[in-house]
């Protein structure tokens, strides 16, 4: 086989080794980047994947090189075999981790524990109650936070995800970053991104290069100090001078990182997307339930990846609604 080193090297020389598994399209939110207003018509439970046909596909992605799993939705956590998925994951020795809401975080930090995972994502939108009930169409606020706490104080490295998006939450930028002050947690500022049905433009988009003008000017250009990141970070990463924690910008819209990507993302009903923005999938567990390989489906799938953003390369394509409307909806690909 070409490539026996990295079998799973695109076309592009890049080496995939980070599989992104959603368990679940629902979710005990609604959030309005994520969920269309009306609603997304679920996928038959007998087209979902089974905790075993999950173990199964990632025990062979580990197999071709797999060195990173996370668990994402919907809300992983909602599952009812959330539990066994994880802790059979966590036996597979990759580095295991999940992006929760953080609504049931409390009921499975025994879990986590056991399963080796020591980093979790938490997305969360605002600071403020009456800002995050409307973003999420439910009123979870002090229960998120309150399991934020319990995180940290058992010791897992926390990172809280926060979509911004202009005239709604781009004024609480540098009150996420204060609680880097004396928390080491990572605030990640994730750019408004196109989905079908989340009513996107690029009015609503606050790009890297504003968020980091807003913290320059708030603290000082000369505090504001910038990290190196890691080969495959997504992230563009930064930290206050003299703060624990740090912040970071994911620039998917202004600034993408495709020349680095090493990840692939697995869909509850079992279908392989190369890209987030990509409109192609290949299903795996139709060919799983037959009995037959999975193997070349992962290898033709990876390969036929675009350089750049599922193959919008301009920004004209990425803001042609005819294009992006292609994709499913945030919560059926998996955060």
């Amino acid at each position: 086989m070409e490539n026996n080193k990295n079998p799973m090297q695109d076309n592009h020389g890049r080496a995939h080794n980070y599989l992104r598994i959603s368990i679940t399209e629902h979710c005990n939110l609604r959030c309005t980047y994520c969920m269309p207003a009306e609603g997304i018509a679920l996928t038959p439970r007998a087209h979902l994947m089974t905790a075993e046909e999950i173990v199964t596909i990632a025990k062979t992605f580990v197999k071709l090189g797999v060195t990173k799993i996370r668990l994402t939705g919907g809300e992983p956590l909602v599952r009812k075999d959330a539990k066994n998925i994880i802790e059979q994951l966590g036996k597979l020795g990759v580095e295991l981790t999940l992006t929760t809401n953080g609504i049931l975080v409390h009921e499975f930090i025994d879990t986590f524990k056991e399963a080796g995972i020591t980093t979790l994502n938490v997305s969360i939108d605002s600071l403020k109650q009456e800002k995050f009930n409307e973003i999420t169409r439910r009123n979870y606020f002090e229960k998120v936070i309150e399991n934020i706490d319990l995180l940290e104080e058992n010791g897992f490295k926390v990172k809280l995800n926060v979509v911004v998006i202009k005239g709604f939450n781009d004024n609480e930028i540098t009150d996420f970053i204060e609680l880097t002050k004396e928390r080491n947690i990572q605030i990640r500022f994730i750019e408004f991104m196109p989905f079908d049905g989340n009513r996107w433009n690029k009015e609503k988009l606050v790009s890297y290069a504003e968020i980091l003008s807003q913290v320059t000017y708030f603290y000082g250009e000369e505090t504001v100090n910038r990290l190196q990141d890691k080969p495959n970070d997504t992230s563009k990463n930064h930290k206050i001078q003299g703060y624990k924690g740090s912040f970071s910008v994911i620039s998917s819209v202004t600034n993408p990182f495709c020349s680095t990507c090493n990840r692939i993302r697995l869909t509850a009903d079992g279908k392989l997307k190369n890209c987030l923005f990509s409109n192609s999938e290949t299903s795996l567990l139709d060919t799983l339930r037959a009995g037959e390989s999975i193997e070349p489906l992962i290898f033709q799938n990876i390969k036929s990846k675009f350089a750049m953003r599922g193959g919008m390369d301009d920004d004209a394509k990425f803001q042609n609604p005819l294009l992006f409307s292609k994709n499913r909806s945030m919560i059926k690909i998996g955060g």
